[in-house]
């Protein structure tokens, strides 16, 4: 019987998805469960509608595409909420990884363990039609001049530090949400956004929001890098750093990327 398991796992082991669930026995919070977080609300494009579960959405679709890889049923993958504060901050976590546009950082990585990148974002400046009636474009010059808000917690302020050297310090702020209230406030002319939240915003959240132009992720030494988040040592990373390098290599991440956050955007390139 003993040599009958032992070929049963063997033959497992040795194919495709059965290999990738394997590794993750034993290393997920429930039995046979993948529970994933996203942040409260969820917004588009990462997640359409709010609704992880449904699977549209560029992070919702990786998400599920990782589970498939690593032998998890859709039904298999629970959905929970987080801020995106709470999920940076050392400790225990109630999820097995958090996907929610955390940029890959030295100084997050002391803390928490991240995954291999899933998406290298460019960075888009977020502004509103007033601004440009002032006479905002994409040069440098102009760019140098406005008055920039940032969320203190992302690579937005050292990018602007780096690239746009504006002229005067900008206003910091406890997340994205404030940011945006600040715009709205007329607290601040612009900000920098990765370019499929810059468009959402600009679309939807800004009544007269305008993406004014982006930075391609080459311009910076350093592009900006998502990556799927774990509590500090948390064994299931292995797991899905194979997934995500199949899903790479097979060419579904990049489809995925094609089908949710097209590159044809019209927003022109800051050069």
């Amino acid at each position: 019987m003993r040599l009958l398991l032992t070929t049963i796992l063997s033959s497992l082991v040795a194919t495709g998805a059965f290999a990738q669930n394997y590794c993750a026995a034993g290393k997920t919070l429930l039995d046979n469960k993948l529970t994933v977080a996203t942040g409260n609300p969820a917004y588009f494009p990462w997640v359409m509608d709010d609704a992880p579960e449904s699977k549209n959405g560029f992070e919702a679709a990786v998400v599920y595409a990782v589970a498939n890889e690593m032998g998890f049923a859709d039904s298999a993958v629970v959905w929970t909420r987080s801020s995106f504060d709470q999920a940076i901050q050392p400790g225990v976590k109630d999820f097995d990884f958090n996907v929610q546009q955390f940029s890959i950082t030295p100084e997050r990585d002391e803390i928490v363990d991240f995954s291999a990148p899933y998406y290298a974002a460019a960075m888009a400046v977020l502004t509103r039609k007033t601004v440009v009636d002032k006479g905002a474009d994409t040069s440098i010059g102009a760019l140098k001049g406005l008055i920039w808000g940032a969320d203190a917690n992302t690579t937005a302020v050292p990018m602007l530090a780096d690239i746009v050297q504006p002229d005067k310090e900008p206003l910091l702020y406890g997340d994205n949400a404030d940011v945006v209230e600040a715009m709205k406030a007329n607290q601040i002319d612009a900000a920098l956004f990765d370019l499929p939240t810059a468009l959402y915003l600009s679309a939807v959240v800004l009544e007269d929001g305008v993406v004014l132009g982006q930075f391609p992720a080459e311009r910076s030494e350093n592009p900006d890098e998502f990556g799927l988040l774990f509590e500090e040592g948390n064994p299931l990373k292995e797991c899905v750093d194979a997934a995500l390098e199949t899903l790479k290599q097979n060419g579904t991440l990049a489809a995925l990327e094609t089908e949710w956050l097209s590159a044809t955007t019209g927003v022109p390139v800051i050069e």
